[in-house]
This record gives C-alpha cells, structure tokens and sequence, in this order.
C-alpha cells in the first residue's frame, strides 16, 4: 500500500508542470545570517550554511527543531526522549546523556544563549529563523561548536503596532493556541510580547495503562524590547520561559509503538533565559557590542528500565532510573567590528576582536532502584577565550579571512561516591578562507578550519580506571564552496565540498555488567578512538522554475571511518562508518502557486541506513518521507492544510543492544524508537 501511495505522491510531483496559472514575476529575497558577526548575507559569507526561514516551517507545521532538521543537508538527530536533544552534523555529535557530564560536539544557541545539549527547548514558535552553520566554528564559538552550531533567532519587536493569533489541531488529539503582541511603547521603546501553548496525546498507547503515555504538554513565553537610547546607541533585551512536560514510553520489548510499561517515564524541562545586547556606533572606528546572556534550567527525565509491567514474565526484574539536573549557564562577551573609518592597511582589512566568558553549573540527582541511596554530582566549567577575524580584500574580486580563537576551559567535578575530577586545558581553533568573486557576482571560496572538542571523564561507579577519563578532540576542515544566482537571478544555488580529519575522536560507547539474578545494565560512556574522517558534499538549491512553480532541495552525501579503533567490546572497527552519520540525505520539493491567493506544497524527504552506536551493529534502515501542505494566504489571515510522513513510514531515531527480555534469558539484541508516524492537521494564523 505504501508502494502505490509513493508511486502517486510521485507522479503528482512530477506532473505539475503540465498546467499551472501565470502570475507576477517572483524574486528570490535577500537571506542574512544573523549568527554571522557583522550579520551578512548567506551568499557572501565562505562557509556552508543552510537557512530555514518561517515560511518554511509553516509549511510543515514545524514545531520544534527536529521538524526541519531533514531540510539542511548532512544533519541528523538522536532522540531517546519525547524531542531530539541532541544533534549530529556531517555525522558528529554526542546522541544521549545519563549520569556523565557533557561537552557538546554541536552548539545550539537560543536568542543568544547556550542550549547545547539541552535542545528539547528549541521551540518554533516565533522564530524568524535558523541557521545551521556547517563545520567546526573554531573561531565563532570554539569548544561546544566542534561540528557545527545552530542558531535560533526570535522576530524582533516591530515599529508599528501587529498583533496576530494561532490556532491549530490535528491527529493524535494535538491542539495548539499561540499569539505575538508588537510594537513601539514609546518613540525610543520598541516591544514584542509572544505565547504558545501546544498538547498532543503522542502516537503510541499504554496498553497496560490503557492511555497514552507519550502526551505532550509545552509551554513557551517570550518578550523582547528594544531601546533606541540615542542616535548611536542600542540595547536589546529578551527574556523567555519554556515548560515542557512530556511523556517518555517509546521503548517495548517486541519493538512496536505500544508499549507495555507499568511505571511510564517523563522528560520535563523548565527554562528561563535572558539576554543582552547593547550596540555603540559612537566611536568613529568602531562599533562597540556587549553580549550578556543567562539561562537556568530544571531538566527531568526518567524511564521504566523492564519496559514491562509487575507479573509479565516470572523471570521479570523491575526497575525506574530517574535524571534531575539543575543547569545554570551565565555568559558574556566584549566585541569590536571595525567601522570604515577603523579599517586596517589603507581601508583593505576589516576586523573583529572579542573577549567571551562562559560559567555554567550542573547539579544531577539519579535516583535508580539498584542503587543502595541517590547519586548526586556537581559539575561546573569555565571558558575564557579570546578571538580575532579578518577580512581583506587581496584585489578586486578577492578577498582572504582568517580568524583564530584562544581559549582555556578549566572544569570541576564531584560526587556522593567520593570521584573528584578538575580538568584544565588550553585550545585553540581558528579558519583561513580564500573568497574568489566571479564577474556574474557569484562566490567561489576554499578554506582550512581547525575546531576543537575539551575533553572530560566518565563518572559511572562501575566503570574500569582505564575508561575513566578521555582527551581533548581536534578536527581539520577542508571545504571547497560555491554559492550564487544563476539563470537571471532565478536560481540559488550552494555547493561545499569538505574532508574532515579527526583526530582523538570522542564517541559514545557503551558497556553491559550483568547483576546477580542474571539481568543486565546498560552504561554509557564517552572514550577516544584513534582517528577518524568525514568526507561528503551539501548542496543547496531554490529555482524559481517559472512564475509560479518553484523548485527546492537539500542533498548531503557522507562517507565517514574511524581509523584503528577497537570498541569497548573488543571489535575492531577500522574503516566502519560512525555512528548516526548516514551516507545519503536529501530534500526535494516544489511550491505551486495555485492562484494569488493558495499555494501547494510537495516534498521527499529521506536518508539512507546508519548505524545507531559504535558499540554494536543495530542500524536504522534507509527511509524515504512523503510531506504536503496546501496553503491560504491573504494579507491578514493564512489557513495551513499539513502534513508530514504521509505515507506512514516507520524510521528510528534511537537504537539500542543489549538483553531486555525475559522471555528469551536476556539475550542481547536490538531496540529501536520510532520516529513520528503519518501527521496532519489544520493550522489558522490572523494577523490584526
């Protein structure tokens, strides 16, 4: 049935073009990256960057980051909760946290403030867009940006007064109610106020419970203001509260979406966030930004162990394991970007310089049943980094970057088990880039980039000495890009070519101890393999085919290995693909104008198999995702009909081995979450 439902989605792709109305002559709009230190524009900046803007994620009713991460090339996601927290590009980045303390591989950044690791509060609602900066940010964001950074950014307050409102519902009991409030206060204070709320009852059933157990109920509230203090001088402010409370069952012992569970889990996460921004054009040679940024978050999450219920199995044991952190991040930043005026060597040079800080704090109870009392830690990390970047401009069509980071990361860790652990290391990562622009306006760039990754310990009490701490990662960057409009300006076009070597790679193993009466505990952990490589290709594409048909896709083609690593189960996995890094990943759609008033979306999203750990062989099976919306928009009221995964495919975004059954003697095999199943629903915007 699947079969003839893809083979019609495709035949209806494919003969659009038959018929289609004529309408005005579109353009395609200029994108800044608002990540970018002087904020330019993506076809001028040497580097891979996919952008989603909210047209976009209307399209696909997006949510939460995990609805659009299948749109940029070479991205993947781990989840093992009710949200993907944790994010892969060109095929690293961590995929789980339990008791250990985590440097993120992949940075997120929420209005400014660090979510690495945390990203279940990546919410959609109000976000202008996101920016998905490929390859290790050594100089923009160094140690948590060693394969990339996200960056969410928020819709600023308005000049004049908008107000809009949000309703939608659809399968699964999911409901959802939303509004923005914006405008100026006064002449000088400008404001926006914004609010969601969403519930959904999730995909799967209790079958024990009789009810679902999956629900989910978010919360998001954010304000922003925006003081023109004087003709020079700026302060912008945001300050955002995030309650999730959801859900966490996703795991059964035959691997189907119902589950069985008599002691379901939970994955909450309350966050507060604030930051600042204060802009100076008063000096002549520069202007003078101050970053602040701030968010204390209570995160939650537990899971039933057996996945079962009492009186299952006679051979049966039972048991919760439960996660309660307290994360406090605090940071700030001092930057310089050189005016006209402050440019260096005759006007040719411009600059950046800055000082960051970042001070984050960790506090984590788990309370687990075969544990004798709770486990409690404390985990703190301080960085202090300088950076610099240049830009020069060699002749008139060329121009050479180069930026350097310096920073020293000093750690402490304690526990109730009596480890101690105070790591301290000084890194450094930075990016040459030679830009070439073509007489038809398009760039041409190749650049060398060297990331870095501090390193840490483990903390699992039965963990063996030799797997106690690990090192610092570095990774070299080497990207060949293309990026510009062709055929009248009516074709965007992204090309980047990278290899990527690894050394001292970080990667998340995993151990098995069997207990006394015969069952088996899993535990995480992050050791150091050899070396590694990743190498591919992204291509970014949008084509205003005709006056109403567009085109668009993302293609990410990966081909990654370790290099002499043999795994905590003594197999060597020399040559063997990373984990969560699939060879193969694309977007493919088109937008038909149907009328002035209605548009039609059509689109393919798929990747191919990948492994789901380095510490065994469970993979996720390559799938392909059949989306649509069909869209009403006027100038004050849009009506969305959507839907995602409409052929009903099942995928995982989480696998694990190891023996969980009593029906068979706890023999290891594999357990795979699913990802979502066919969605769709209706969604109304007015704007007053």
């Amino acid at each position: 049935m699947y079969s003839r439902f893809k083979s019609r989605f495709t035949l209806l792709l494919t003969s659009v073009f038959l018929f289609f109305p004529v309408f005005a002559q579109p353009e395609l709009e200029e994108i800044i990256v608002t990540a970018d230190y002087r904020q330019n524009a993506l076809d001028d900046i040497g580097a891979s960057i996919t952008v989603i803007n909210t047209e976009t994620m209307a399209k696909k009713n997006a949510q939460h980051l995990e609805d659009i991460l299948l749109n940029a090339p070479n991205v993947n996601f781990a989840s093992g909760a009710s949200r993907a927290r944790f994010i892969q590009i060109r095929g690293i980045g961590e995929r789980g946290q339990f008791s250990e303390p985590l440097n993120s591989s992949v940075g997120v950044m929420i209005d400014g403030v660090d979510f690495s690791g945390i990203g279940n509060a990546a919410m959609l609602y109000d976000i202008e867009q996101v920016e998905i900066l490929m390859g290790p940010q050594g100089t923009r964001y160094g140690s948590n940006a060693l394969a990339g950074l996200i960056n969410l950014q928020s819709k600023a307050p308005t000049e004049v007064f908008s107000s809009g409102l949000q309703l939608q519902a659809g399968n699964n009991s999911s409901q959802g109610v939303a509004g923005f409030i914006s405008g100026p206060a006064t002449d000088d204070l400008l404001y926006r106020f914004s609010a969601q709320q969403l519930k959904s009852d999730g995909s799967s059933q209790n079958l024990y419970l009789n009810r679902p157990t999956n629900q989910r109920e978010e919360t998001t509230l954010r304000a922003k203001f925006r003081w023109l203090m004087t003709d020079t001088e700026q302060l912008d402010f945001t300050t955002s509260f995030i309650d999730l409370d959801n859900g966490y069952d996703a795991f059964s012992l035959d691997n189907a979406r119902d589950t069985l569970a008599d002691e379901p889990g939970f994955d909450r996460q309350d966050s507060t966030l604030a930051s600042l921004k204060f802009t100076s054009k008063s000096f002549e040679a520069f202007t003078l930004e101050l970053l602040g940024g701030f968010a204390q978050s209570d995160i939650a999450y537990g899971y039933d162990e057996d996945w079962v219920h009492s009186g299952f199995h006679p051979f049966e044991y039972s048991s919760t394991d439960h996660y309660f952190r307290d994360r406090e991040t605090v940071s700030g930043e001092l930057r310089l970007v050189s005016g006209e005026s402050g440019a260096l060597f005759s006007g040719r040079t411009d600059w950046v310089a800055g000082l960051y800080s970042l001070h984050q704090d960790v506090g984590l109870q788990r309370n687990y049943t075969f544990l004798p009392a709770a486990f409690t830690s404390h985990f703190s990390i301080d960085r202090l980094a300088f950076y610099a970047d240049t830009n020069t401009a060699l002749t008139e069509n060329m121009s050479l970057d180069l930026g350097i980071r310096s920073e020293h990361f000093s750690a402490q860790y304690n526990d109730n088990a009596g480890l101690l652990f105070s790591p301290e290391d000084d890194l450094v990562g930075g990016k040459a880039s030679l830009n070439f622009r073509l007489e038809n306006g398009s760039l041409l760039y190749t650049s060398v980039s060297r990331g870095y990754k501090s390193g840490g310990f483990n903390t699992d009490g039965s963990l063996d000495a030799d797997l106690r701490e690990f090192d610092t990662e570095t990774l070299w960057n080497y990207e060949l890009g293309f990026k510009g409009q062709l055929v009248d300006e009516k074709l965007r076009l992204q090309l980047a070519l990278f290899a990527m070597e690894r050394d001292d790679v970080q990667i998340s193993s995993s151990t098995v101890r069997v207990r006394d009466d015969g069952s088996a505990e899993f535990i995480d952990f992050i050791g150091n393999a050899a070396a590694g490589s990743n190498r591919g290709l992204e291509a970014n594409m949008q084509w205003l085919a005709t006056q109403s048909i567009t085109l668009y896709g993302a293609v990410g083609l990966l081909n990654s290995e370790y290099n002499d690593f043999i795994n905590s189960s003594g197999n060597n996995l020399d040559g063997r693909e990373q984990a969560h890094a699939p060879g193969y990943q694309f977007t493919l759609g088109t937008t038909i104008q149907l009328s002035p008033l209605f548009s039609l979306d059509l689109n393919a999203q798929g990747r191919d198999r990948f492994f789901f750990s380095d510490s065994h062989a469970v993979q996720s099976d390559n799938y392909t995702l059949l989306n649509a919306s069909l869209q009403y928009v006027s100038s004050h009221f849009d009506l969305t009909l959507w839907g995602r995964n409409l052929g009903d495919e099942d995928y995982f975004v989480r696998g694990f081995f190891f023996g969980n059954d009593p029906r068979d003697d706890y023999t290891a095999k594999g357990y795979t979450q699913f990802g979502e199943p066919a969605s769709y629903g209706l969604a109304m915007n007015i704007e007053f």
